[in-house]
């Protein structure tokens, strides 16, 4: 297989084959080499580039690994009127996401809290596979999250309008209930305000370093203060939503054009790619609201500690999803639909899309790191607009499977080394926790600065959890 270098960061797939057009990845020659040893990564770029109708390139982040059809880290743009809508390209977990809270305490304050703190969030925010919550929706409040999202949530009580304004659309994606089945609603009945299992986490931190002390203002943060990060997705809703439409997909359309199975997709504007759309969206809703009632949750149990805190949100970002976006492709702008999966919007300043208080800045880019790691706080911009379609990484991207993790990884081992980094931790188990070991990831530190160094999403804070609460 032949793989281009043309920049110091950049990689080229050749247009080859059947190949519709070319692959690009992201990459610096440390990461290259991490995304070279799993070669289905490689390939997934290729065979999303033969997908039909798409344009410009298909895309690979800096934390690029192989996943279900797409790589994860994968981005693609297809043309609204001629491509194809793909589960395989927005992931399982629909809409699973990350959001950033900032306080008015320090450090100092944190910790003599911090172990009470971190027991009670544990005992409000219900984790690990499959885990429910208290609240049990009705089939009428099930429809209502899944049209209305997040606005759902601030409507009961469970935040404020302020909240609405910095979520990624609002915390509202246009979705229809009708569209998603019985089961996956089944699924989803008593699963919001969870966090689950996988990667998803609450993570305490602090401000350690800031790198550009304007943008920074602008999304209320400073050195030294406490920040919350959140990321979880759909849940079971999702997951079954995705596999509802992907059976639905391969009985009407099949595969066997199509270079791998897992990219089993329909026509944009077919009545299956339509009826996808909205089910995706409502699934997408549904994350937006789950993690609007942990966001409660963690607010609540702040407070029990330190009741004058202030927990504003800074953003809220997605990475499974597809939109309908306008981009400047081959020197023309032109409406796509792009699906980012594993790889978060990085909008540059000016974009209608960002909030009022954002616009003139750019969107805040949210990277978290793996339990053990740094985090970052990154600002989009006009540079990922024309290089990524205005997308950069959402992680560090694993070079461990789960199940290796399992096999060669010890809990102990790796709770004592947290332990001495100063970082507790609270988990759902300890096998969930030890496939999340910072030692399956990549370095967090190198994948942003490739980001930063590209110019796809600017460095802003970096932020070093010491408390963290696992699936």
């Amino acid at each position: 297989m032949t793989i281009k270098k043309i920049s110091k960061n950049e990689w080229e797939i050749p247009k080859e084959g059947k190949m519709l057009v070319p692959g690009r990845i992201f990459a610096s020659e440390k990461l290259m080499k991490n995304i070279e040893k799993d070669e289905n990564t490689i390939n997934q770029v290729k065979n999303v580039a033969m997908l039909p109708g798409i344009v410009g390139k298909s895309y690979a982040m800096p934390d690029a690994h192989s996943g279900y059809g797409f790589s994860i880290g994968g981005v693609a743009a297809f043309d609204i009127e001629n491509g194809i809508i793909s589960p395989g390209g927005v992931g399982y977990d629909i809409n699973c996401g990350v959001r950033l809270l900032s306080t008015n305490i320090s450090k100092e304050e944190f910790m003599k809290k911090r172990e009470q703190l971190l027991n009670e969030i544990f005992k409000n925010v219900p984790s690990g596979v499959g885990k429910g919550g208290e609240l049990k929706l009705t089939d009428e409040e099930i429809k209502n999250v899944l049209e209305q999202g997040a606005g759902w949530a601030v409507e009961k009580g469970y935040g404020t309008k302020d909240d609405l304004e910095r979520i990624e659309d609002n915390g509202c994606l246009k979705g229809n209930a009708s569209k998603v089945t019985p089961r996956a609603k089944a699924r989803g009945r008593d699963q919001l305000g969870t966090i689950g299992s996988g990667n998803h986490f609450v993570e305490i931190q602090e401000v350690q370093e800031i790198f550009d002390e304007k943008t920074a203002k602008a999304f209320g943060i400073e050195k030294g203060q406490i920040t919350i990060m959140i990321h979880t997705g759909s849940r079971g809703l999702g997951h079954q939503t995705a596999s509802d439409y992907i059976h639905l997909m391969e009985k009407e359309y099949g595969f066997k054009k199509l270079p791998d199975r897992e990219l089993v997709c329909a026509p944009i504007n077919s009545k299956l790619g339509v009826d996808y759309r909205e089910a995706m969206n409502s699934a997408a809703n549904f994350a937006f609201a789950n993690r609007q009632l942990i966001t409660n949750q963690v607010r609540k149990s702040f407070q029990k500690f330190f009741p004058k805190i202030k927990i504003p949100l800074v953003y809220d970002v997605c990475h499974n999803i597809a939109k309908f976006e306008e981009h400047n492709i081959s020197g023309k702008k032109q409406m796509v639909c792009i699906h980012r999966k594993g790889a978060t919007r990085s909008f540059g300043p000016g974009r209608k899309e960002l909030p009022t208080i954002y616009r003139k800045i750019g969107q805040p880019v949210i990277i978290p790191g793996s339990m053990g790691t740094f985090s970052y706080l990154l600002v989009g911009t006009k540079e990922a607009e024309e290089l990524s379609l205005a997308s950069t990484a959402h992680g560090a991207g694993r070079v461990m499977s789960r199940s290796s993790a399992i096999r060669d990884l010890d809990f102990d081992k790796m709770n004592k080394e947290l332990n001495s980094n100063d970082i507790l931790l609270r988990a759902g188990s300890k096998k969930g926790a030890v496939e999340e070991s910072p030692e399956a990831y990549k370095d967090v530190n190198e994948v942003v600065r490739v980001s930063d160094e590209l110019g796809i999403g600017k460095i802003v804070a970096r932020m070093k959890p010491l408390a963290v609460i696992k699936g």
